[in-house]
């Protein structure tokens, strides 16, 4: 039998406040990010979540402290960078718009929303899911399968490839699905490994961040 797998985006950081790119840079939450991981926790109450695991970024380990912490849960985590951001390399600590009138608005945009086309020095999300994948792959969903109910907290592009791999998101419908700050992407699995029902959680008097195309959904 198969627990449920929650997976979180962290809360805001001040490189998200600041509208720069972030990648691998170690930045903080902010208050904002941190009411957010806060809130994420009443989500949660009923999830019974055995194991743990997030990136090697203080931003995805904050919140999942955060939550772990209001849920009073003591449970083991494991940190890993294959969980990282994309990295966005040349264009990291950037101003977006900065970043734009340095490389044409064109040229921002096709690295950003692009599949498998990298930034200077960087990652595309291609590249990201080589490293992601093949980790959840090995160490956390085979867990799953002894009915562990595990809570990643990661990043808005280490999340859309797990969710791509998950429910077979084609290149070009990955593009269009957003993983929301802390509104948490609880998956349920039949006996075959196979995605039954999936829920996308957010607290009840703000909208939805998260967006994934309609053929994606699933429910029992």
């Amino acid at each position: 039998m198969y627990g449920k797998l929650i997976l979180v985006r962290h809360g805001q950081s001040i490189y998200n406040e600041e509208n720069r790119f972030t990648g691998w840079k170690d930045v903080d939450l902010t208050q904002k990010g941190i009411d957010e991981a806060i809130a994420c926790a009443s989500l949660l109450n009923d999830k019974n979540i055995n194991l743990a695991f997030t990136s090697n970024l203080k931003r995805a380990q904050k919140t999942l402290s955060l939550i772990l912490g209001e849920l009073n849960l003591d449970i083991s985590i494991t940190k890993n960078e294959a969980l990282n951001e994309r990295d966005y390399g040349s264009l990291v600590s950037q101003n977006k718009f900065e970043a734009a009138e340095k490389y044409g608005k064109d040229m921002v945009q096709k690295w950003r929303r692009s599949y498998d086309i990298p930034p200077p020095n960087g990652e595309s999300l291609k590249m990201t899911l080589e490293r992601t994948v093949p980790y959840f792959k090995s160490n956390i969903f085979p867990l799953l399968s002894n009915n562990k109910t595990i809570i990643i907290s990661a990043h808005g592009n280490s999340i859309r490839s797990i969710v791509m791999d998950l429910l077979s998101i084609s290149t070009e419908d990955i593009l269009k699905t957003e993983i929301g700050w802390c509104e948490p992407w609880v998956f349920e699995f039949n006996d075959s490994g196979d995605v039954i029902n999936l829920d996308i959680e957010n607290v009840s008097d703000k909208n939805s961040d998260s967006h994934i195309p309609e053929k994606y959904h699933v429910r029992k």
